[in-house]
This record gives structure tokens, sequence and C-alpha cells, in this order.
């Protein structure tokens, strides 16, 4: 299939410069449901929607969703938002978060600004929050800067890993950190702003050097602060914004959540 491009930016607000990649390809083998994960119900809504409606409220104004599981139906179900600035990747093999977001390259290729990548599968997502990124990034000009929260119960959770000086110095995951490391409770929940150009650049020095043989895109937080690029994580998600959902368990709890904050 053909990727569909997205039109060029506006400069309206500060929003404007930055794209969206929306991780979207997955099954979702543990929700018990024939559907993709992103379509899977949340209010009523496919959970996807309310990712782009954050995104929409945050100002940025290119989306790309990236497809691969039932592809067809995932791009039927958006085409109801009747959105001229959400174009699609396809990612026929699921190797990664970081293979996913390398399928967009040849859209992203003549993008000059800030790329923010997030999950499909995160309806909590906050406006606020994202505007709240998108400023620091523009007063502090890094490579990369994580969107994190800190979490009184981080099991299972990748780790952010500071220097004496409080600086960002990687992302351990649970199962590969140290007993010390397992006591950090700021941890990575997968919400990456970057300037595009660094982007880029990480994506084509990614390696599947590990046990899934997959393509990861924490790797590039790594790969930009080894090769000296100002990597930073600010601690700004809301506790909301912690909430997963990888079986219809928390895709209950999220229901229950998001009715209370408002959202039916």
């Amino acid at each position: 299939m053909t990727k569909t491009e997205p039109s060029p930016p506006q400069t309206s607000d500060a929003g404007s410069e930055v794209w969206l990649v929306v991780l979207a390809a997955g099954k979702g083998t543990r929700m018990n449901s024939e559907l993709p994960k992103v379509l899977c119900p949340v209010v009523d809504r496919p959970m996807i929607h309310f990712v782009l409606d954050a995104a929409d409220k945050a100002g940025i104004a290119q989306k790309i969703a990236v497809v691969g599981y039932q592809a067809d139906l995932v791009r039927q179900e958006l085409a109801t938002r009747n959105d001229d600035s959400l174009g699609f990747a396809e990612q026929t093999e699921q190797l990664g978060t970081g293979h996913a977001v390398q399928m967009c390259r040849e859209q992203l290729a003549n993008h000059d600004g800030l790329t923010l990548v997030v999950a499909g599968d995160s309806p909590l997502i906050q406006p606020s929050s994202l505007k709240k990124l998108i400023e620091h990034f523009h007063a502090t000009r890094p490579a990369l800067l994580l969107g994190t929260l800190t979490k009184d119960d981080p099991t299972g959770l990748g780790r952010i890993v500071r220097n004496a000086e409080g600086q960002f110095t990687g992302i351990v995951e649970h199962k590969d950190a140290t007993p010390e490391q397992r006591e950090i409770q700021e941890v990575n929940m997968s919400t990456y702003l970057f300037n595009n150009a660094d982007l880029l650049d990480s994506l084509s020095k990614l390696g599947n050097d590990n046990a899934q043989g997959e393509y990861y895109l924490t790797d590039c937080a790594r790969l930009l602060h080894e090769a000296g690029r100002p990597v930073e994580a600010l601690p700004v998600l809301q506790d909301c914004e912690s909430l997963s959902i990888n079986n219809p368990q928390e895709l209950q709890l999220v229901d229950q959540t998001m009715r209370e904050m408002g959202y039916a």
C-alpha cells in the first residue's frame, strides 16, 4: 500500500512545528480480542481517538499513524475523523518500536522541526503534558526530551537513570536493573519528543542485537547520549498517564478512570 503523505506543517502556534508519530501497529495479544489493540474501546470509542484528540488540543499540526495488524481496519476507523493532517505508514512486520518509527523515515525526511512519538494505546495522554514538553523543548533545545513520571510502584517499567548532577544518562528496563536501580521511581512512559534531524540520525544507527531481535526506540536515547547529543528527561506526566492497557482488566480500569475524569 502507498503511504499517505501529511501536508506541509503550519506555523500558527507553538505546537505547529511538531509532527506526531503514533504507534498503532500491534495486535495486543493479551487483550482477548481480534481487534487491533488501538481499536479496543474505552468510553465507547476506539482508544486511539483519545491520543489523536490530545495531539490536536496540544496544537500539533501533522500526524502519522503507524499501522500494521489489520491495517485497513485502523485506516477505516481513522478515516471517520476527516482529518487531512493525518497520514499513515505501514509496518508489515512488528519488529519493535524503533522499527515502527523507521517506517516513517520517508515522510519525516523533509520535516524541519520536532517529532513527538507516542503509543496509540495511551488514551489518558494529556494535552497539558504535551504542551509542557513542547515548551520545555523550545527553552532547552535538546536532541531528545523524554516525558516521564514518578511512580510509587515502578515495577515492570523502565527506570530513568541520572548522574550525580541529575542529568539523564540512560534508561534501564526493570528486568535488567540492579537492585539499586529498581529503587528509582522515575519511569519511562514511551513519550518522546525529538529534534527530527536527531531522530532520523539515531534511527539509522539502531541495531537489533537483543534477545527479541527487535529495534527499540529507547536505544535512540542511548545512541544520542553516547554521541554527546543532549538528552533530557522531564517528569511532567500526570498520574493518570501511568495507566497502561495490556489486558482486559487494565482496559476496564482505564475506562472507569476516564469516566470519573469526565471523558463520558
